[in-house]
């Protein structure tokens, strides 16, 4: 018996998995939520597969997503990760991956931890939407307009509404899956 996925991810295994397991599952830990803010800042522009197909590269390239190593790349470990062909190479969002990991280690200083300071957005729990058809889910909203605000303000690059929603989605902080989706009532 087939399960009922949301209509984005089907056909393809990957997609599949990562729908069933991680997309609109809650995270509060600190790690993990770096490691998604990097990939949907390297997904700006780009389909989320793209990024999904070489997340293994990434976590490699990026010394797991370790943010305390990030943050004092020096300009050796940018160009060696602009040499890596198993990752998006973009200069830009290379560069900002390290003034994220900067801003990121500011806010857990200022918060206690980036959880506590994201998650308290949406007061802790995630915003449960109805979706009927995936591509009715908006793609921002005014919430990730603030959150995007003040992450910009705080120094980080490529948030913009539309990465921060994107963000929302991966982590959980808002669940758009299809309401007739087998995850919807799970997350």
């Amino acid at each position: 018996m087939s399960k009922n996925r949301c209509g984005w991810c089907v056909g393809d295994l990957l997609y599949e998995d990562y729908h069933d397991d991680e997309w609109g599952v809650p995270v509060y830990d600190d790690a993990t939520l770096f490691e998604f803010l990097i990939l949907e800042t390297f997904q700006a522009g780009l389909s989320w597969i793209t990024v999904l197909k070489k997340r293994e590269n990434f976590r490699k390239a990026f010394d797991n997503f370790d943010y305390k190593k990030i943050a004092e790349y020096d300009t050796s470990k940018v160009e060696d990760l602009l040499r890596d062909t198993g990752i998006i190479r973009n200069k830009l969002k290379v560069k900002a991956t390290i003034t994220n990991a900067q801003a990121f280690m500011k806010i857990q200083d200022d918060y206690g931890s980036f959880s506590k300071y994201i998650w308290d957005f949406v007061d802790g729990k995630p915003i449960k939407n109805e979706v009927v058809y995936y591509k009715e889910a908006p793609a921002n909203t005014p919430l990730s307009d603030t959150i995007s605000k003040d992450l910009k303000k705080r120094g980080f690059k490529f948030v913009g509404s539309t990465v921060v929603y994107a963000y929302m989605q991966a982590t959980g902080m808002v669940n758009d899956h299809e309401v007739t989706c087998f995850r919807y009532r799970q997350v």
